[in-house]
């Protein structure tokens, strides 16, 4: 079956009610994904309940990678992409997607990299099942480093580490699609927003190789507090920014 121009139009309609600023080019994409008139309804409003559209869709499409998602999986974000180019100029051979969800930085490095041997891990066993279904055959659930194979000491390139940096008082502010559809652990970091990556930091140079990065997403206002963070670690801090992604990554490497 094909979708009909009134449902279309319906769709439409509904999206812009429910203040989808980018109604038809949504509308557009769901019924890409839907095979009748019926089956587009109900997409529509999952999203008109403020469900994030690569959710409803089932995909993302990411640094040149479609990345699978299932529902309650963080959504990769565009200005992400600059921790891909940033793993990506490093030429890794070794990389590790921490905290990893649907395994879409590792899949991008992968994509731009290809040979790279790539593992990921996730404390939420949603996403962990996501990242494996993405085609990452070494996924590993766990608290951070706690399930890594101890052969990968000492040997990482490249730690993608986009850990929850939300502080928790300004989780209320964020927009409903993450505040409400998205898992708290992937978006709370602590009174600060640094938790998580304090804990990362800690532990990250016995798995770094000599020459191995850790990259983390951050805000403006995290940027000092996060490089006393990796100099109290014994390793060296710097910051990226791209005015055009408004992304800001922080580097961590040996001296």
């Amino acid at each position: 079956m094909t979708i009909t121009e009134d449902a279309l139009a319906t769709a439409i309609t509904t999206l812009r009610a429910a203040g989808c600023v980018f109604a038809e080019e949504e509308a557009a994409v769901l019924r890409e994904v839907a095979p009748d008139d019926h089956t587009l309804d109900v997409f529509v409003r999952r999203r008109a309940q403020g469900e994030p559209l690569e959710q409803v869709v089932g995909h993302a499409d990411f640094a040149g990678v479609r990345v699978r998602l299932r529902p309650g999986v963080f959504v990769p974000r565009v200005r992400s992409r600059l921790l891909v180019d940033l793993a990506a100029r490093h030429d890794p051979r070794v990389v590790l997607d921490l905290c990893c969800g649907s395994g879409a930085l590792g899949l991008a490095v992968r994509h731009r990299r290809p040979g790279i041997e790539l593992h990921a891990a996730d404390l939420d066993p949603a996403a962990t099942a996501c990242a494996r279904a993405n085609g990452i055959a070494d996924v590993h659930e766990g608290d951070l480093y706690a399930p890594l194979p101890d052969g990968l000491r000492g040997r990482v390139d490249v730690l993608l580490a986009n850990v929850p940096y939300v502080a928790t008082a300004h989780l209320p502010l964020l927009p409903s699609e993450a505040r409400d559809h998205e898992p708290r652990l992937a978006l709370d970091g602590g009174s600060d927003g640094l938790d998580i990556f304090r804990r990362v930091i800690g532990s990250a140079p016995t798995w770094l190789s000599e020459t191995g990065v850790v990259l983390s997403e951050i805000t403006g206002a995290q940027e000092g507090p996060a490089l006393e963070v990796i100099g109290r670690s014994g390793l060296d801090g710097d910051v990226f920014y791209d005015e055009d992604l408004d992304a800001r990554v922080v580097r961590a490497k040996r001296p």
